[in-house]
């Protein structure tokens, strides 16, 4: 007896013991902070989770513990945020960006950053790297929906615990007031690049973040933070080791729950960061199909059809060999889950372009401008620039215009030419990189030399845009000129011999027709906006004139052609080709064998008012005053002989805005036609100016030109007019004929009327005389008596109604 109790004595000392002992031990290890602690024991790679790694229950425990919490870890060290970084944060979670999705750009650049340099090390270091997974320069996202988590990790050179306290906790680089004063009155912080700045974007999306990361030159550590103005860092012992780089864990908002979703990720990764050096893994389900066996209640529905065979088929089984036969089998749908790769378009703008195939551009153009069609792109244009501003570019032209590219061509500030800064996505909407003529190009600009951590405000206003664009703008004309060059069509005959020599002629064929159809009207565009450029846009005008046949002519082509002695390069513009060919102006012209610009595009007036000279030659417009066509002997006596007409004609016209009334040089079978002052609105222009909804009058009134009747002193009916003039200037049918002959010409020559009631009534009054018809006719009035036939009518066919309706009331009573 006394010893089983002395037994029970002993058994509870050591039973108050032991705790105590635990108690000390994990008060040593808190003291002793800096003690070396055993890392966890990590299993072999089981393959489950490609490039991923499986650690024991303990650790696995430890990392879910950590990830669910939204609080800072008691033991972790304290830190406060550097003044300027609290007020950026707090300028940044208020909203200043304009745009929350970029805070997945900011972590990718940074992440891009960190593998860049561990890369740079690894030139001289080939250790730094280490083996296996650690060796490979990626990065990985990966989704919690259940606990609203959203990690990036990357493989890069990670981070010591100082780098933390100075890359998370300061601004970087000067960290100056002045800069976050700057940002305050900037209307988009769009920062990228560096963590210090771009990292603080997280929370507009996430209340809590964790940064784990490892250096080779020291332990896995965790910065965390709610943004409060202050973070912790702790040793991690909790988390699955890195190896070397750093994963971000954003515990995400409520109310931003829309970046747990796949396409989410994956639309803004192929927006932002698709063209990133280092690929980007994402872990993502997928949805395949499985075989599994049957269930039993499967099975037995199945036996139960089987036994309402009939007895033919059941002899027919009986012959088959049981071990033929397959276990029954049903298909399932299955989700799994495995790294997706998502930028898998290469930047080939860093390549050597002699290195770079067309089907490589092909497929790169496709990708860019988001054309899934199989048709390739006209011509593309791919450079580097060096000097002041370096950058390397690409440029396309499309195969085909856009249905809605000049609709609204004054208010889109969308450009198809994105800008790059290392290649991360900046904007695509630079006013400051092409003019808007050329916006119907395709492509990117990636420049290494642009400053970061700057707003897009600011980049706007950097000098080197200006410098970008110039050059920019020369290589899209040299791209555009090229395809002329190279279009067998576009050659001259001694040209021709040399391209249909080479291969690919066939396919060039026609190429700058195709683009001029499409794309024209860009190129008239950037003539009336383009001061600086605009002679070199004029070698890209395209136009048919009345001796080309329907095919395409350029200036350099019309100035080879044109009559010796011809000074001047003739145009007219109308409403159509059509119109303009049978046009009066043009008579004398194409019977001197003359070649006349035809421009029947709206547009084409509003050019000719910038393009005033090409290669020395002058425009003139064919139906404007001034018109020289060589020398005629006989012009001062015909001026001489049909001076009283013409000062007849002037006076007959006073009510008309007549300026002046001339012998014509230009007409050969009409009898007049109406021209306007030089620098006034040709016909043509009135008739556009008027159509605009919006068209002031005041300035119609002011902006239209002098008009000036010419007449044709060869035609029959200008010398029967001189001769009754000369018998009597009093004549009324006279006068009503010249003012006839004036408003057929006024509309013969583009001109709207004024009053075409009246034109209509002198028509009408013409077509009496030559019918004999005496002008005191009168239009015989309208009876009464077909009204009164028609009253009478309606009665008769009433009681004709009524008298129908009778005999039915009278079957209905014998019924």
């Amino acid at each position: 007896m006394r010893k089983w109790k002395i037994s029970v004595l002993f058994l509870l000392c050591l039973f108050f013991l032991f705790p105590d002992q635990g108690r000390k031990i994990h008060a040593n290890a808190k003291v002793d902070s800096d003690a070396p602690v055993d890392p966890p024991k990590v299993e072999e790679k089981i393959g489950a989770v490609p490039n991923g790694l499986s650690t024991d229950s303990d650790v696995a425990k430890r990392e879910a513990e950590s990830m669910s919490r939204r609080t800072l870890r008691a033991n972790a060290e304290k830190f406060e945020f550097q003044a300027e970084v609290s007020r950026l944060m707090d300028i940044l979670i208020n909203s200043l960006y304009s745009n929350k999705d970029i805070f997945l750009r900011e972590l990718i650049s940074n992440a891009s950053d960190a593998l860049d340099k561990i890369r740079f090390l690894s030139l001289t270091d080939k250790e730094v790297l280490g083996e296996g997974d650690n060796a490979k320069l990626e990065m990985q996202i990966k989704l919690d929906k259940a606990k609203k988590i959203l990690s990036i990790r990357d493989r890069g050179i990670g981070m010591t615990k100082d780098d933390l306290i100075k890359n998370l906790g300061t601004i970087a680089k000067s960290g100056t007031s002045a800069f976050v004063e700057k940002m305050q009155t900037s209307g988009d912080l769009n920062l990228i690049g560096q963590f210090g700045v771009g990292f603080y974007s997280v929370y507009l999306v996430a209340d809590y973040v964790e940064v784990i990361s490892k250096h080779n030159d020291d332990k896995q550590h965790v910065w965390e933070s709610k943004a409060d103005g202050a973070f912790a860092i702790s040793e991690d012992e909790w988390n699955e080791p890195l190896g070397r780089g750093t994963e971000i864990r954003l515990h995400l908002r409520d109310e931003a729950q829309e970046y747990l979703d796949e396409y989410k990720l994956k639309e803004l990764v192929k927006k932002y960061s698709e063209f990133i050096n280092f690929p980007i893994h994402l872990w993502a389900s997928k949805e395949v199909d499985e075989e599994v066996p049957a269930d039993e209640d499967e099975s037995s529905v199945d036996e139960k059809t089987s036994e309402s065979k009939s007895s033919e088929e059941e002899e027919e089984d009986s012959d088959i060999d049981e071990d033929e036969k397959k276990p029954k089998t049903k298909t399932v749908k299955k989700t799994t889950y495995e790294w997706e790769l998502l930028n898998d378009v290469k930047a080939i703008w860093l390549r050597n372009p002699k290195e770079v195939t067309d089907e490589e551009y092909t497929k790169f153009y496709h990708s860019l401008a988001k054309d899934f069609g199989d048709e390739r792109p006209l011509t593309w244009s791919h450079f580097t620039a060096e000097g002041d501003v370096e950058f390397k570019a690409v440029l396309f032209v499309p195969p085909k215009a856009p249905h809605d590219l000049y609709e609204n061509y004054y208010k889109s500030n969308k450009s198809n030419l994105k800008l790059y800064v290392r290649r991360v996505f900046i904007s695509d909407e630079f006013d400051e990189l092409l003019p808007k003529y050329l916006n119907f190009l395709r492509g990117l600009v990636d420049s290494d030399t642009l400053p970061l951590n700057v707003s897009r405000e600011m980049l706007q206003q950097h000098s080197s845009l200006k410098t970008i664009k110039k050059k920019l703008i020369r290589k899209a004309l040299d791209m555009i000129r090229k395809i002329a060059d190279e279009d067998p069509d576009e050659s001259n005959d001694k040209d021709k011999k040399d391209i249909e020599e080479s291969s690919d002629s066939e396919d060039k064929k026609g190429q700058y027709t195709k683009f001029w159809n499409e794309f024209g009207r860009s190129i008239k565009l950037g003539i009336i906006e383009d001061a600086t450029n605009r002679n070199r846009l004029a070698k890209l005008l395209r136009f048919e004139t009345n001796k080309s046949d329907g095919k395409l002519t350029s200036l350099d082509q019309y100035i080879s052609r044109m009559k010796s002695g011809q000074k001047d390069i003739f145009y007219i513009t109308g409403t159509s080709k059509e119109q303009l060919e049978k046009s009066p102006f043009l008579e004398r012209l194409t019977k001197k064998n003359y070649e006349v610009i035809l421009f029947a595009d709206p547009v084409d007036e509003y050019m000719m008012q910038y393009l005033m000279d090409y290669e020395d030659k002058k425009f003139q417009n064919v139906s404007k005053e001034g018109l020289k066509i060589g020398k005629d002997s006989k012009d001062k006596e015909l001026k001489k002989s049909f001076k009283e007409l013409t000062k007849w004609w002037k006076g007959a016209l006073a009510n008309e805005n007549i300026d002046d009334v001339k012998i014509s040089n230009r007409l050969s079978g009409s009898p007049c036609v109406v021209v306007t002052s030089k620098y006034g609105w040709s016909a043509n222009m009135e008739r556009i100016m008027q159509s605009q909804t919006l068209s002031d009058s005041r300035k119609q009134s002011y902006m239209r030109g002098k008009r000036v009747l010419e007449i044709n002193p060869r035609h029959p009916i200008i010398k029967e007019l001189r001769e009754r003039v000369v018998k009597d200037p009093e004549d009324e049918n006279v006068k009503q004929t010249a003012q006839l002959m004036y408003q057929t010409a006024l509309l013969e020559s583009g001109f709207i009327l004024n009053d075409p009631k009246e034109f209509a009534s002198r028509i009408y009054s013409s077509v009496k005389n030559s019918l004999r018809i005496s002008p005191d006719a009168t239009v015989e009035e309208e009876d009464d008596v077909e009204e009164a036939e028609a009253e009478s009518n309606t009665k008769e066919t009433g009681s004709s109604s009524k008298s129908e309706e009778a005999p039915q009331e009278d079957v209905k009573d014998e019924l």
